[in-house]
């Protein structure tokens, strides 16, 4: 089953065109990294992908269903997604277990009784990510690292199967970003895993997990492809505007930036 199948997409905002016919497919199983430099469009076609915006010209196909001809909060119940842009709008006094839940709604916050099954599936999900005794703490209290895996079991509990994540490692410590993206790992090589799609602009953060790579530059497709073929020092200097070197250890990638003259 394909699981994105992005046709033409073109979106314009505001007299600009932020992103320029894109084209993109993901099948059910591939784990993706999408990679850019700030400004490359990144965010916005995930918002397209999401059901959070609405493309200006072109064909949208996610997990089966053609935007135009489905219920697009129903959609976003069976996708995960992990953001700054949803936690900085979640009720901090809420607790990491009620955070946790409101992704059964899709929604900023949790306004409903929990039935039982649904406790027990939130705490499952937050004991998989090793935070079950957070369950709990007020979420405002919890460190960064604490609060992503709360997002991240938010993202899971509706057992979806596409979990985007829109550069989650941003404002963690070395420490705390090499846990989480172990967790992601662990995650990924499970047989439930839904596909994966991860966003960033760190080539640190694509670990062996990560099957292929799609490269944005001023909203248009630079590259795409298995990660190995993709994530080269041509592409990436053609991305970041600037020379570089890419090293690869273990099928741990770094990024070098050249000198320039």
């Amino acid at each position: 089953m394909t699981v994105i199948q992005l046709t033409n997409i073109t979106f314009i905002r505001s007299d600009r065109i932020i992103l320029d016919r894109i084209s993109w497919t993901i099948g059910r199983g591939q784990h993706w990294a999408l990679l850019g430099a700030n400004g490359s469009g990144k965010t916005s076609l995930l918002k397209i992908i999401a059901g959070y915006e609405w493309p200006s010209d072109g064909s949208v196909h996610v997990l089966g269903r053609h935007f135009g001809d489905c219920y697009l909060p129903e959609l976003r119940k069976t996708i995960g997604w992990v953001s700054a842009a949803v936690e900085h709008r979640l009720p901090e006094d809420d607790t990491a277990l009620e955070i946790a839940a409101s992704g059964f709604d899709a929604s900023l916050g949790l306004y409903r009784p929990l039935r039982r099954d649904e406790t027990e599936q939130t705490r499952s999900a937050l004991a998989a990510l090793g935070i079950e005794g957070l369950a709990d703490q007020p979420y405002q209290v919890l460190s960064q690292g604490e609060k992503q895996r709360v997002l991240i079991a938010r993202a899971l509990v509706n057992r979806p199967a596409l979990l985007i994540l829109d550069e989650p490692c941003a404002g963690l410590d070395p420490v705390s970003r090499e846990r989480f993206l172990d967790d992601l790992g662990r995650l990924a090589e499970t047989p439930e895993s839904p596909t994966i799609l991860l966003v960033t602009h760190h080539v640190e953060e694509i670990r062996p997990w990560i099957d292929n790579l799609l490269v944005l530059k001023e909203g248009r497709v630079l590259a795409a492809g298995s990660t190995a073929a993709t994530l080269t020092a041509a592409n990436m200097g053609d991305a970041f505007g600037h020379p570089c070197r890419i090293g690869n250890t273990r099928g741990r990638y770094r990024l070098d930036l050249n000198p320039r003259d």
